[in-house]
């Protein structure tokens, strides 16, 4: 994929540029999307190979719907304001004529017959899909060591972790791969990953992205949203996805909120009359010192722009770990049955013995599904069982009530709630794959908003004293996403003032030249 376009002198250019920076060079001529859009790919061929960020490249259809873009302005149509700007795309949305595997070996090979409600957005926008991004099978993992095509690195630092599930997209934006990209968030696989690789990741209010055409994990959980490097361009991309949609019986009616603006307004770094409350139950024990003491300083910017701080308790949040890892597995078992080798994906025949369709449904989700998949379906079925029903699964919603009403008091009192997204910065690869529990416990400070619906945002806040990024969570009431692009990029712009510029300009660069750990798949299956 090497650039036969003028792009080739300044690719650097353009892939350290956001998506409103990208927007706007594109509208006033000064780049064709074409020119973006082979930059992008460039540089996935110059990197991907030590950071494994994607399943699947797609440079022919990016391509071909960049040159679209740029002939259609050419002649004075009135394109959306992100039309060019490329994008990835996580692996657990369905794309059509795109193969579609949900990180999964069950799904090897599929190629889907329809797009994504989201997908067909960004589609209408004009935006050319750059490829697939790995992920933990389906979307079950706090570190993307869970892929059944191998891990996907952190671009701070390759022998660690890029979060989970949702690794590929953070690690595709972090590493300047694509300007965005799209995640999904079931208990903070947007924000966790955005923490620790230095990017804006948002969870929006539950039913504010249509979840149709996403391959369902946990169906009163899973929400779709923005992966970037900017609040800014969160916000545009937000609007793009965001909508009601007929097809979602989840999806709400209301109309956005004007996310564009709120982001805009919080840049002037003005925060006057806005109350933040601190989660006394998200910021103790179990955090490591440097995500502390990042948070304490970001708090000290808010009041300083004029906040007002206060603490509050949400105590049932303690309860919100066991609950999530109770209400979770037993949705995915139920979700997860229709991978049987029967209708699509992976069919594993028995060499030995008769072949009947329960020993072919056996052999097949035996080889299909990894470890972490079987043992949350094992969770979620016996939890699900007659006898055990009331005392696992029905407690655990009771639970989560009883988190929603913590949330409703706090939000009679401020207007956002604030933790630290994630406990720690990225731990080494393989650290805690032997230790499930200790695996979990990364979700903490995210899965309450998931259980609740609430929407969140993490922006990056600064590093650790290990040098690597730590990110600060915004919590707001449902359908008032608004909220936290206001506070989040005032934040944002308050943080970059104090350092001269994006946390990730200080982020190790990436460089051709390196041992590829994988072989760059750009069509077909995934690798």
């Amino acid at each position: 994929m090497t650039a036969q376009t003028p792009a080739a002198g300044r690719t650097g250019d353009l892939t350290r540029r956001s998506a409103a920076d990208l927007a706007a060079a594109l509208r006033a001529g000064e780049v064709t999307s074409v020119e973006v859009t082979q930059a992008h790919l460039d540089r996935i061929a110059a990197v991907d190979g030590a950071v494994h960020a994607f399943l699947h490249v797609s440079a022919d259809d990016a391509l071909a719907t960049a040159r679209d873009v740029d002939a259609r302005r050419a002649a004075g149509e009135d394109l959306h304001p992100l039309a060019g700007v490329p994008i990835a795309v996580k692996d657990v949305v369905v794309t059509k004529g795109l193969p579609t595997t949900a990180g999964s070996k069950i799904l090897e090979g599929w190629v889907p017959p329809y797009d994504a409600t989201l997908v067909e957005r960004l589609r209408a926008a004009g935006m050319p899909i750059l490829g697939k991004t790995n992920m933990d099978e389906f979307a079950m993992g706090s570190s993307t060591e869970h892929s059944a095509y191998g891990n996907t690195h952190n671009p701070w630092d390759l022998d660690r972790i890029p979060g989970g599930s949702g690794g590929g997209s953070a690690a595709a934006v972090a590493s300047f791969q694509a300007p965005l990209a799209i995640g999904t968030d079931t208990g903070g696989s947007i924000r966790q990953p955005g923490a620790v690789t230095g990017t804006v990741g948002v969870k929006p209010t539950y039913g504010g992205v249509s979840r149709y055409g996403l391959i369902a994990l946990a169906s009163s959980l899973d929400q779709a949203g923005p992966v970037t490097r900017t609040v800014l361009d969160s916000a545009l991309l937000h609007e793009v996805i965001g909508g009601h949609d007929p097809r979602d019986s989840t999806s709400l009616t209301d109309p956005l909120p004007d996310l564009v603006a709120a982001a805009r307004a919080g840049q002037g770094g003005d925060l006057t009359g806005v109350r933040v409350g601190i989660v006394d139950e998200l910021n103790g024990e179990g955090y490591q010192e440097g995500v502390r003491a990042r948070f304490d300083e970001s708090i000290a910017l808010l009041a300083a722009a004029g906040a007002e701080v206060v603490h509050v308790s949400c105590p049932h949040f303690d309860y919100a770990l066991a609950a999530y890892y109770l209400i979770l597995p037993s949705e995915a078992s139920s979700n997860l049955a229709k991978f049987d080798g029967m209708r699509f994906g992976l069919r594993v025949v028995p060499t030995e013995g008769s072949i009947t369709a329960e020993r072919v449904m056996g052999a097949t989700r035996g080889q299909g599904f990894g470890d972490e998949v079987k043992r949350r379906i094992i969770l979620g079925t016996y939890a699900l069982s007659a006898g055990y029903y009331d005392a696992y699964y029905g407690s655990a919603q009771k639970v989560r009530t009883l988190i929603q009403q913590d949330f409703a008091a706090a939000f009679e009192q401020v207007d956002v709630l604030v933790s630290p997204t994630a406990p720690t910065t990225a731990f080494r690869l393989g650290e805690k794959l032997d230790d499930p529990i200790a695996m979990y416990l990364n979700d903490i400070a995210t899965i309450p908003a998931n259980l609740a619906g609430i929407p969140g945002m993490s922006v990056p806040n600064g590093v650790s004293d290990d040098g690597l990024p730590v990110g600060f969570q915004i919590l707001a009431p449902a359908r008032a996403d608004d909220r936290l692009y206001r506070v989040g990029a005032a934040l944002e712009a308050l943080l970059e003032k104090q350092w001269g510029g994006p946390l990730l300009d200080r982020a190790p660069e990436l460089v051709a030249g390196h041992e590829p750990t994988h072989a760059l798949q750009t069509e077909g299956t995934p690798r």
